[in-house]
């Protein structure tokens, strides 16, 4: 209210987003899925991942974790949405080959362990291993740095860097 007053400008905010899973970075816009690669559901990346853990890639709050265990959506205490959709087509699984490891209105750090799968099964029963980790409140961002084609290791290395308005 003070910078309102008197016409500060408050500063502009940076959410770093470390690697939520083990494997090779790629643009979003090559996932084989529309709903990805045209963005419908906001900018970001996808990873195809080497080993069957996910960690959040902020300190924020668990928002949304799909009853199939699939996709879980977090709000990073920055004030960005992200989701994290574990394969292409897995949300017929059923849950069959996740585990939770957070609930809803779980408050997590950066690197805490959020769901386990099975690597393997998903490989067999789902159209892909393609991992999307897409910004869905895309209206906060101002501009968006993605680190596409590295090997990542889940919770160590930045993937995304975002600034918001």
């Amino acid at each position: 209210m003070f910078k309102k007053l008197f016409g500060l400008k408050e500063k502009k905010r940076v959410e770093v987003l470390v690697a939520p899973l083990s494997g090779k970075v790629m643009n979003l816009e090559e996932v084989p899925d529309p709903v990805f690669s045209q963005l419908m559901m906001g900018d970001g990346l996808a990873i195809v991942p080497t080993e069957g853990k996910v960690v959040s890639p902020v300190d924020g709050e668990i928002v949304q974790f799909f009853p199939t265990k699939h996709a879980i959506g977090l709000l990073s205490d920055v004030g960005v949405e992200i989701l994290i959709h574990v394969g292409l087509e897995t949300v017929h699984l059923k849950g069959e080959g996740f585990e939770g490891h957070v609930e809803v209105g779980d408050q997590v750090k950066a690197g805490d362990l959020l769901l386990s799968f099975d690597l393997d099964l998903i490989k067999e029963k789902a159209k892909s291993t393609i991992t999307p980790i897409v910004i869905t409140n895309g209206d906060v961002v101002e501009s968006l740095e993605k680190m596409i084609d590295q090997v990542v290791v889940h919770g160590s290395q930045t993937v995304m860097t975002i600034k918001t308005k």
